[in-house]
């Protein structure tokens, strides 16, 4: 009786034993979850992009987001000459991603970027674009004469607008229609004139003419009409995260994502 009674005590005293130790290795095993999430502490990346690139760009995003959860990209769109202006006064920016060689190389000459850790990733065309039930006769360039009203970026900050000027001057009908102008802060801007009727046409790339229900391409300027419309990607040289910078600066030129831009409309350079 006493034996089976020191067997029951023994039996006991290692079961307690078993549960307590799994208990000690699960809390030590919660600890060491806890420690590892805390040292992959997100990291914020800005991203300053011409406006035109603002949809291609947000499907990136998403699958950069999912493959690499410690990294959020925040996307500051706009006219590249603005963009260019606001890191060169110091704007907290990761990487710059142009629309014009002449505003990324200014960020070059500053020495704000590197030249070998930048590429020309892709290429766009210049269309005249007008609402899609129009019937102002407006097929060609040349036809912007018959327009009451023409929306293009303005020259100094958007390089569509300036592409558009070049064009327009090389058909030698700019001092016709100059005074017919009215000028977007960026392509976005100009399509939405014409979306809503309030301009006869616009002249933006062909990636925005493409993703809008409401307008039509009447025209593709040729491209000796006008510089080539090149898109520069670089990173900045004192952002505040160069390694995730560089994740995602790579991770731009990858095959998925260059299919993605080409779904877009742009074309690949590399």
């Amino acid at each position: 009786m006493k034996k089976r009674i020191n067997v029951l005590i023994f039996s006991i005293l290692m079961v307690m034993l078993v549960v307590s130790g799994c208990s000690t290795s699960e809390k030590t095993q919660k600890t060491d979850t806890k420690k590892q999430a805390s040292s992959e502490k997100t990291v914020e990346l800005t991203v300053s992009a011409a406006a035109s690139l603002q949809n291609a760009l947000n499907v990136i995003k998403s699958n950069f987001e999912k493959e690499h959860p410690n990294v959020k990209i925040t996307y500051n769109f706009g006219a590249s000459g603005a963009l260019q202006q606001q890191i060169s006064q110091g704007a907290p920016v990761d990487l710059f991603f142009s629309a014009a060689e002449d505003k990324f190389d200014k960020l070059v000459k500053a020495g704000l970027i590197e030249k070998k850790q930048s590429s020309n990733l892709l290429g766009n065309e210049l269309v005249l674009v007008v609402p899609k039930d129009s019937n102002k006769g407006i097929e060609t360039f040349k036809d912007l004469t018959k327009a009451g009203k023409i929306a293009m970026g303005t020259p100094e900050a958007v390089p569509a607008g300036l592409y558009a000027k070049e064009t327009l001057g090389k058909l030698n009908i700019w001092n016709t229609i100059e005074g017919k102008v009215v000028y977007g802060k960026d392509v976005r801007q100009v399509l939405t004139y014409v979306e809503t009727g309030n301009v006869d046409a616009g002249i933006v790339y062909k990636t925005d003419a493409l993703i809008s229900q409401k307008v039509k391409i009447a025209s593709t300027a040729n491209a000796n009409t006008h510089d080539p419309i090149i898109y520069p990607l670089g990173m900045i040289k004192n952002s505040s995260h160069p390694k995730e910078a560089a994740l995602f600066y790579d991770y731009l030129q990858n095959p998925t994502s260059m299919k993605i831009f080409e779904k877009y409309g742009f074309k690949g350079l590399k």
